[in-house]
């Protein structure tokens, strides 16, 4: 078996593409599902610490309001992307607009990072320091979160 630094990049484009997109919305998808199907059992007892029905509203109200630019950016930061779609499936975010959000996401994530792979995957500063790369990625991630939710929190506080 050969080691992965030896697969080229261009002989298994044709499938890696594909791969990584129907594993990125097949991915969610079931998430998504398994939040509104987890939903409704959790949150029906009112002495509940953790799963109030306040919460489920709230969830609600969050992606009626940013559904679509929360599930996009929600794939560019590690940790939100895991709870992202389940937290839309629990609030009861209209699938088919949960689906073209993340669809979207899917597509610009995928494509984003193969497209920077074929691009700087070859240059000697990004594999000498790859950690670096990796947390300058986290670090912008995290700080278009940071943005949209001090944005949002100025403009509810002008409101």
């Amino acid at each position: 078996m050969r080691p992965l630094q030896s697969i080229s990049f261009a002989s298994n484009r044709k499938i890696i593409l594909p791969l990584l997109l129907v594993a990125a919305i097949i991915g969610d998808s079931v998430n998504y599902a398994i939040g509104k199907w987890f939903g409704p059992k959790v949150f029906h007892n009112e002495s509940s610490r953790f799963f109030k029905k306040d919460y489920l509203f709230k969830a609600h109200a969050f992606y009626e309001k940013y559904g679509g630019r929360a599930i996009i950016l929600a794939r560019f930061v590690p940790i939100v992307r895991t709870f992202a779609p389940f937290v839309a499936g629990i609030g009861s975010m209209n699938y088919a607009k949960f689906f073209l959000y993340y669809f979207t996401g899917a597509i610009v994530w995928v494509g984003l990072f193969l497209g920077a792979r074929y691009f700087f995957g070859a240059l000697p500063f990004v594999q000498k320091n790859m950690k670096v790369v990796i947390l300058g990625i986290i670090i912008v991630s995290v700080l278009t979160i940071a943005w949209e939710f001090f944005k949002a929190r100025s403009e509810s506080r002008k409101a």
